[in-house]
């Protein structure tokens, strides 16, 4: 059992998660993910962006960048080209991620770059007043679709595959232990990993939706999550209004910071050699 306090910092509590909010579930998983690998917390950064999930690096006892808004994919770049040797992990939400850092999401999985993406997906902007996000479902309500949204969101892990990104997963709040798992396996990937963390947000999504308390929330995550193993033996009227959660994806290709040195190398080389 991993002793959670030793990652967190005590000094920023208390956080600033609604009751019922299931951030703290994925923050846990996040944190036994890094002690089941043994990772050294001096040798570990977060890097986030903007919304109610970004705040999580603020509690976290390792070295945390809390950056602007869509950017926290382009901040960790950087870090992990200037330091290969670091674990670099993201933690974004699923407006941050897919909206205004969209494109930086989508270069991100394409070049390939050893970094672990943790996307907390409670289909709704929290923080700045429950608007709709990329990944708020169809037909769902919010403040700025209180009628209905009409548009399609995102299947997360279908982008990023397309994207390029070596390594996928999706779990939930509910399926906590399978969510930890699944983070550690992304980090144990050399190459982009994404995994998308559904978790609920029972305040700006869930009174909209009139979806009940956050342990109704949570259950519906149970009701409606689907087995990727079990998955491919459905149909898609089968799998209609389900999702699917597991590995989702994995695959290998050169990893960014390793072919940037490489090229610097042979740069060198071949300067040295006139």
């Amino acid at each position: 059992m991993a002793d959670i306090e030793k990652y967190l910092r005590q000094s920023a509590f208390p956080h600033i998660w609604c009751p019922g909010c299931g951030n703290g579930v994925v923050l846990a998983s996040i944190i036994r993910a890094i002690d089941k690998l043994g990772l050294e917390q001096d040798k570990t950064v977060i890097v986030s962006g903007i919304g109610c999930s970004s705040r999580a690096s603020g509690y976290m006892n390792f070295n945390t960048v809390h950056t602007a808004h869509g950017r926290a994919l382009t901040f960790a770049t950087g870090i992990k080209l200037a330091k290969p040797e670091l674990n670099v992990l993201v933690i974004t939400g699923d407006g941050d991620a897919t909206a205004i850092g969209g494109n930086h999401f989508i270069h991100a999985a394409r070049r390939n770059i050893d970094i672990t993406t943790i996307i907390f997906n409670n289909s709704i902007y929290g923080m700045t007043g429950g608007q709709s996000s990329p990944l708020t479902p169809l037909a769902s309500k919010s403040t700025t679709a209180p009628f209905g949204h009409i548009e399609r969101s995102f299947d997360i892990g279908a982008l990023a595959i397309a994207a390029g990104a070596t390594y996928v997963a999706r779990a939930t709040a509910y399926h906590a232990t399978m969510l930890t798992d699944l983070v550690a396996k992304g980090i144990e990937n050399k190459g982009f990993s994404v995994i998308d963390a559904i978790t609920q947000c029972p305040v700006s999504f869930g009174r909209k939706n009139k979806m009940g308390s956050a342990a109704k929330m949570m259950e519906w995550q149970k009701d409606h999550a689907i087995y990727v193993q079990a998955a491919a033996k459905l149909s898609a009227e089968q799998l209609k209004d389900k999702f699917v959660i597991g590995e989702l994806h994995r695959s290998e290709a050169p990893e960014y910071t390793a072919e940037y040195d490489k090229l610097i190398a042979q740069v060198q080389a071949k300067r040295g050699n006139k």
